[in-house]
Formats: C-alpha cells, structure tokens, sequence
C-alpha cells in the first residue's frame, strides 16, 4: 500500500505544467476561485497574476519545467486550510517587508524543496526525513500534501522572525527545510499532524 502510493506520488512528480492543456488551464482558474471567490476569473494572461504572486502576467512562466503538482499543492493548501492560505495570500500576519516574498511563486518553491528533501526522485529514499515521509505516507496518502501546507505555514513564521526581505528568501527557504527535517525525525511523529508545527495551520 505504502509502495502504490510511493508510485502515485512519483506519477504526479512527472507531470510537467503544460499551460495548453485544458485541465492544466482550469486548475489555474480554480485556484484563482479559492483565492479570491469574490472575484472574476482573470484571462490567463493579465496583470491580475501578479496580485497572487506569479511573477508574470501569465502563471504558466513560472513552473519553469515545475510540476504540475506544486499548482495541485497550491489548491490543496487553500481548500483543506483556507484561513491559513488566506492569511499567507495576504499577507495579513506581522510586520512585513516593503519587498515581500512573492506568494504563488514561493509555493512552487516549497514543492521542489520538499521533493528534493524527502528524497523523492531516488528508487528508495535514503534521507532521514525521506524514510520517515515513506512511513507518514503509508497512514495518509496525502501525507506530502499536507507535509506542503505545514511547510508554507513555517516558511512565512521564518519569514517574519527573520525580518527578511526578498533578497534572503533562500536562506529562509534553508532554514525552514532544516526545522522540517528537525520535526519529522521526531520519536513521536506518526502523522503530519503530530509535526509541532502543524499547530500553526488553520483550517
């Protein structure tokens, strides 16, 4: 079981974005919904992208060879923990730098680390935190997923601790990879959920 969902995961590893599928279009226009429910849907190239933190006016840009997944992360974090991912999106919490980090384009970012740390592309992974993840997954399959949202969550407290600005994303980026790797070799980690940051997520 833990295997099967091992193969799923790396399946959807291997889908590229490809902004000229129409599921791949509509998955953008759904995260846009989630994001802002209020709000019109945006032509898939326009200025509005921006205000979600695409570097761009056309989203499709920024997966640069990125997969598919990092956008099923993005609709993952929003439907499952909208008060956090509304927090995040704007940026609502805490003394903010003039030059914030941008918020689509960090996520896409937090996938790639996530399946660099986790060891991911290897035929068995050998990292701590890889072999840990590989037991998470057998109790829930949507074990990365979750592991995404608790690492967005702990990449913008970092942020504001830090102080940081643009500039420093990286090192924040690193410094969060290590205090995942910290929590998740943890003796009492069974599940996402017992991660200690976990708490800082709202449903």
């Amino acid at each position: 079981c833990r295997e099967e969902r091992l193969d799923n995961l790396r399946r959807r590893l291997k889908i590229p974005f490809d902004g000229s599928r129409i599921e791949h279009q509509d998955a953008l226009k759904q995260l846009w919904k989630l994001a802002y429910p209020s709000r019109e849907i945006p032509p898939l190239k326009s200025e509005s992208w921006k205000e979600m933190g695409w570097q761009g006016t056309d989203p499709s840009t920024d997966f640069r060879g990125g997969g598919y997944i990092s956008l099923e992360n993005l609709i993952f974090f929003a439907r499952n923990y909208p008060a956090s991912f509304q927090m995040l999106l704007n940026k609502v919490q805490g003394q903010r730098a003039d030059w914030e980090y941008p918020f689509a384009v960090a996520g896409i970012n937090i996938s790639f680390m996530l399946i660099q740390m986790l060891d991911l592309q290897s035929t068995v992974p050998s990292s701590k935190s890889g072999i840990r993840f590989l037991e998470l997954l057998g109790r829930d399959e949507n074990a990365f997923d979750h592991l995404y949202c608790v690492a967005f969550r702990m990449l913008d407290a970092q942020w504001l601790v830090k102080r940081a600005s643009y500039m420093e994303f990286n090192e924040v980026m690193k410094s969060t990879r290590t205090q995942l790797e910290r929590e998740l070799v943890l003796e009492d980690v069974l599940a996402v959920k017992d991660l200690p940051s976990y708490t800082m997520l709202d449903k």
